[in-house]
């Protein structure tokens, strides 16, 4: 039986308002790209930054080492969060930190941390955190406030957990189900650029696994037109 540890992490600033929050899956940290990042020798700039006090923000390491669809799941959750005052309209989950925001900063022994565990129910470096931290979220939030999980549900790393502690509340893109992670980056790249929201179903009693959905039309250039540098 998931045993709930007490006391929230002193970074996730709770409030009682209405909104939507979403939930990012983490990134993993044992790929090529994580290993290029920590390389002493690498001289980019966010390679740099990590090694320094200066640091990273999460997002931006997390982005380097998934690459799409991390930056898929921040631009998304940026561009259609209303979080209740006081609290980031993206956490993501972290391999052992719970939930975290992610402009928090961090530096190259986190990532090294997070290299190290591994995201499954039954590792407590993962589970203790993540229960934490996500009751917090299902004791104090309003009950009308959406999360939403912008991550996998056909699995039982992040669902069996965060439903747990956020029952019916908890909700996941229903265009998702089928999709591999590059197709649901490209998915919510694409949302952002046309300013269409994703619909949105409880993940209890959902179907976790489907056909997979014709491929996306490659759209050149979607970035650039996010960011506003390109016409829409």
């Amino acid at each position: 039986m998931l045993q709930v540890v007490p006391d929230p992490s002193p970074d996730l600033n709770i409030a009682s308002d209405a909104g939507r929050v979403f939930l990012l899956s983490p990134a993993s940290c044992t790929g090529r790209r994580a290993q290029l990042l920590l390389r002493p020798e690498a001289d980019f700039d966010l390679a740099v930054r990590l090694r320094s006090r200066q640091g990273a923000t999460l997002g931006e390491v997390f982005s380097f080492v998934s690459g799409l669809y991390f930056r898929g799941k921040l631009t998304y959750a940026a561009a259609f969060s209303r979080p209740p005052g006081g609290l980031a309209g993206a956490l993501v989950i972290t391999p052992c930190d719970g939930l975290v925001p992610p402009d928090r900063l961090v530096d190259s022994e986190h990532v090294r941390r997070f290299a190290e565990v591994d995201v499954s129910p039954d590792v407590p470096r993962y589970r203790e955190p993540l229960l934490r931290d996500a009751r917090a979220l299902g004791e104090r939030l309003d009950p009308s406030t959406e999360v939403v999980l912008l991550g996998s549900i056909a699995t039982a790393k992040y669902v069996d957990i965060l439903s747990l502690c956020l029952g019916t509340r908890l909700c996941f893109p229903g265009e998702f189900v089928g999709r591999g992670d590059m197709s649901r980056g490209g998915l919510m790249l694409r949302c952002v650029a046309e300013r269409r929201e994703l619909e949105y179903v409880p993940v209890s009693g959902a179907t976790r696994r489907g056909p997979r959905p014709p491929k996306l039309v490659p759209r050149p250039g979607i970035l650039k037109r996010i960011a506003g540098a390109e016409p829409s």
